[in-house]
């Protein structure tokens, strides 16, 4: 047993006080929050963010944290971007919205599309802009239906997603995001949704099965998948490059030759789902790139605007954009989008954000800084309790197990992910729980020491981690 002070040191993250008229007490009072106990919740209360200066973010309490996530996967210039404050204000003097509807539209949100369609990493004939990664991808589902509708080809509306994909919260798309708890009594999945295999080798792979043997069942077993339903029902695939919320589950070697080899064959589309790995995250412009995917739809948002403002992106090749010109001609209009799509404001400040990329040549930083980071948790496998590490670029995660040799999991019952997120609050690093996974994805501009204090407050968090697991 650990002494009475290293006890005492294990207590819980920062106790808040909620009397007053404080922001947390009137968040308290009225505020719905996601991805939330609610009736937890109304005992431990909000963490009110007030500020933030590069990688770090400052409390209600006074009590400085280093955002260890990027706030959700997003913040890629950190949090005092001055430059895009500016873009924003500029944008709002100017015009500061228009909205797309029935041909009009505004210069900012011209000029982005035209970026985007120079950055892909594919050829992509238009850009249809959305206010979120669930709207994006809701709205690929929609194109998807919409594009063999046109084909005449009726009964070809399933789409396969995985298990333990993400792909958002909105009807269509908390549809084709893989994990339970967006399923459970909310009435999902609706029709035409199915899932595949999770590519996650150190979980699913056979015994002594090499990551290209599992690539190649993974295959195997979505064109069976594919044949069950009937190739003429089975319209897309839809994919991460890398599931980030589904735990930061890289694909297998080999995987994505092999799945698009199927898709092929059966006049599937793929979708990817860039909305995590856009914009340098793995390495690359593209998570598409790092791993050979040639998608005909493909969605970002996030780091589209390094999460300043709300904004999205569905980008289409020729051939979908031909059959929705079709469509539309013979309905009389292309009845799908959003009073916000291509906000202007939005809008430049996505624009701000890919010249800042392209100037400070964040991909390049990006591959410098990421063999430091990966190496950083990849020391931490060394640790009894830490079974895999997993990571690309500035995206990683470490999964947390009771016994390494035999993979076992801890008892949810202890809920092992949840009190190292909360630990790790305590220390001031702030990480994400997925299940016994704890995912990292700081802000893009990280530099040195930055790592070197992310690694101090890691490792002080698995100490603690390690003698509460023995308890």
């Amino acid at each position: 047993m650990p002494p009475p002070a290293r006890r005492v040191a294990l207590e819980p993250g920062p106790i808040m006080s909620f009397t007053g008229n404080s922001a947390a007490s009137r968040d308290l009072a009225h505020v719905l929050h996601p991805y939330t106990n609610l009736k937890k919740f109304e005992s431990t209360g909000p963490l009110i963010m007030v500020s933030g200066q590069g990688i770090r973010v400052t409390d209600e309490q006074g009590k400085e944290y280093i955002e260890a996530l990027g706030g959700l996967w997003c913040t890629a210039l950190g949090y005092s971007e001055e430059r895009l404050v500016e873009a924003a204000t500029r944008q709002m003097r100017k015009m500061p919205l228009y909205h797309q509807f029935a041909g009009r539209g505004n210069e900012p949100a011209a000029e982005l599309a035209e970026k985007l369609i120079a950055m892909a990493p594919v050829k992509m004939a238009r850009v249809f802009f959305g206010n979120s990664g669930s709207e994006a991808n809701d709205t690929a589902v929609k194109l998807v239906w919409y594009y063999n509708n046109s084909r005449g080809l009726h009964r070809k509306k399933k789409i396969i997603a995985r298990i333990k994909g993400y792909h958002g919260v909105t009807v269509a798309s908390a549809s084709l995001t893989g994990m339970p708890n967006n399923h459970r009594d909310f009435d999902l999945p609706i029709d035409n949704i199915r899932h595949a295999d999770c590519p996650h080798h150190y979980r699913f792979a056979k015994p002594g099965e090499s990551e290209e043997d599992f690539a190649t069942r993974l295959a195997e077993s979505l064109e069976a998948q594919i044949l069950r339903e009937g190739p003429d029902t089975v319209a897309a695939f839809i994919a991460e490059p890398v599931q980030g919320a589904g735990g930061v589950i890289l694909p297998p070697a080999t995987y994505w030759p092999k799945i698009q080899a199927v898709l092929k064959k059966y006049d599937l589309l793929l979708i990817a789902d860039e909305v995590i790995t856009g914009f340098g995250r793995t390495g690359n412009m593209f998570g598409c790139q790092t791993y050979g995917m040639e998608p005909d739809i493909l969605t970002v948002a996030k780091q589209l605007s390094s999460g300043y403002l709300p904004i999205s992106a569905v980008m289409i090749n020729d051939r979908a954009y031909a059959e929705l010109v079709k469509e539309s001609e013979k309905i009389g209009s292309f009845a799908h989008g959003f009073t916000y799509s291509g906000h202007p404001v939005c809008a430049a400040v996505a624009l701000e954000t890919l010249a800042i990329y392209a100037e400070r040549n964040i991909v390049e930083h990006v591959r410098r800084v990421s063999v430091p980071f990966l190496a950083m948790l990849q020391d931490l496998t060394e640790r009894r309790h830490v079974g895999e590490m997993r990571g690309v670029g500035l995206i990683g995660a470490i999964e947390l197990v009771r016994d390494k040799p035999s993979k076992t999991p801890f008892d949810p019952a202890r809920n092992a992910g949840f009190w190292f997120q909360e630990r790790a609050l305590a220390h001031g690093l702030i990480v994400r729980q997925l299940g016994d996974s704890i995912a990292l994805c700081p802000p893009m501009i990280l530099e040195a020491a930055d790592l070197t204090e992310i690694n101090a407050r890691l490792t002080r968090t698995m100490d603690d981690f390690d003698i509460w697991a023995a308890s």
